[in-house]
């Protein structure tokens, strides 16, 4: 028993100088932005590098070149093959890995404190001198191209072609960020390369690092590696139109499957929405706080018609997706939708109480709580921070603002987001001559 009570109060110990630690940030002179969390417990550094050149900066019918770029940085350069690549980040133990989401580039480095020099030579490498090898590239298209003929039995994949078509109809975050298998098929090497001309720039772009590293350290590698790094992207990331859903409410994939994945959505709040952060407490509240909410109490626990539930929103620039997602028997479908529908309904007249807003505000803030004890984690919100320019004390701030949303707060958030008639719905599965 002592040795737990050690445990948890060095754990909130751990916790209490995460919280205290300020955020720092500093503007390079050719535009990137750097932010910094001091964190010198563990001699490791992390670091993710996010450039505004995400699916949404695809070319028009050219679905996944992002995808496609961010792989190819990571797997060789200009100076070094995939093989010796490969070779020289082992040699270092260097992670340096690359990913996509609608927005955002992303390039993520992990190294020792000891290995900075070497690791920041290559996140420079990998980033200024692409390699361009049409074999590598032949093979990650052949492979984008397998994963996503595979994906043809995947509902869940469906299920987001069909939330482009219902809210993003003729807009840059319609189209899947891995492409579709017409869109990659028709990818050439000079796509990626039009692409990482236009949009890999630093300006807008941020360096969010968590670890062992001062400021006055960071903005030395940063000069020294990335200072040659030069101008900005041709579109910027908040150049960009309001999303206009189509007016069609349901799309059913037929698929010989014996469940049926049901789907509803809507747009969600944006990264700048005043209420945010009371949506983050509502959303938990309705199907993202897991067995406490109320989706899961209603159609799991007391009817039993789906073994689990979740609703989430997605934040860009603008408006994303909010989803509420579920999978249950193809004959219980139409049940599970009408309780679906019954919560969304009580909610959005009112009915919810200080107990309910209560619980969900101490759920999200002990999660959060969990997610600063990891580098890992601390990394991505700065990054999120620099991205869309969330202000410095946000993480500081973060408990205090989810504490501060009332009752009132969450009844007015879910009259504004949880009309069930505000919702499309998309089945994939059987057919169901019911619906």
């Amino acid at each position: 028993m002592r040795f737990l009570f050690l445990c948890v109060v060095t754990f909130l110990t751990g916790l209490q100088a995460y919280a205290a630690t300020p955020v720092q940030q500093y503007t390079m002179p050719n535009g990137l932005n750097i932010m910094l969390m001091e964190a010198h417990h563990v001699p490791m550094v992390a670091m993710k590098l996010v450039i505004p050149a995400g699916s949404r900066f695809d070319a028009k019918g050219r679905g996944g070149s992002a995808a496609l770029l961010a792989s190819m940085l990571v797997d060789h350069t200009a100076q070094h093959d995939y093989l010796a690549w490969a070779e020289k980040l082992d040699d270092a133990s260097i992670r340096l890995a690359s990913s996509v989401d609608k927005e955002g580039l992303f390039l993520s480095l992990t190294v020792l404190k000891e290995a900075v020099d070497e690791g920041m030579d290559a996140l420079s490498e990998a980033l200024l001198q692409p390699g361009w090898d049409k074999q590598r590239f032949k093979l990650m298209q052949d492979n984008t191209l397998s994963a996503l003929t595979k994906a043809r039995e995947d509902a869940a994949r469906f299920a987001a072609l069909a939330q482009g078509e219902l809210l993003f109809p003729d807009h840059p975050y319609g189209h899947p960020s891995s492409g579709t298998l017409d869109s990659v098929k028709a990818l050439t090497l000079s796509d990626l390369k039009a692409l990482y001309a236009k949009q890999v720039k630093p300006v807008g772009a941020t360096l969010a690092i968590s670890g062992d590293m001062t400021m006055q350290e960071a903005v030395q590698w940063a000069q020294a590696y990335l200072g040659r790094w030069h101008g900005e992207p041709a579109v910027a990331l908040a150049d960009i139109a309001q999303p206009e859903p189509a007016k069609q409410k349901h799309i059913h994939h037929v698929m010989d499957k014996h469940q049926m994945l049901v789907e509803w959505v809507r747009l969600g709040p944006s990264r700048h929405d005043d209420d945010y952060i009371t949506m983050m407490v509502l959303n938990h509240m309705l199907g993202g706080g897991g067995f406490g909410s109320q989706l899961m109490e209603e159609i799991r626990e007391k009817r039993g018609l789906t073994y689990g539930v979740y609703s989430y929103f997605q934040p860009y620039e603008t408006h994303g997706p909010y989803i509420i997602r579920l999978q249950t028997r193809a004959d219980q479908a139409n049940e599970a939708e009408g309780v679906l529908r019954q919560v969304l309904k009580s909610l959005s007249v009112g009915k919810i109480n200080q107990d309910m807003l209560d619980k969900s505000k101490q759920n999200l803030i002990g999660s959060f709580a969990q997610r600063m004890d990891s580098n890992r984690e601390r990394v991505s919100l700065l990054a999120m921070m620099g991205f869309y320019r969330r202000p410095l004390d946000y993480l500081e701030n973060w408990t205090a603002s989810v504490k501060s949303v009332t009752l009132a707060d969450v009844v007015r958030a879910a009259e504004a987001y949880l009309q069930p008639d505000d919702w499309k719905s998309i089945w994939v599965g059987p057919e169901n001559k019911l619906k």
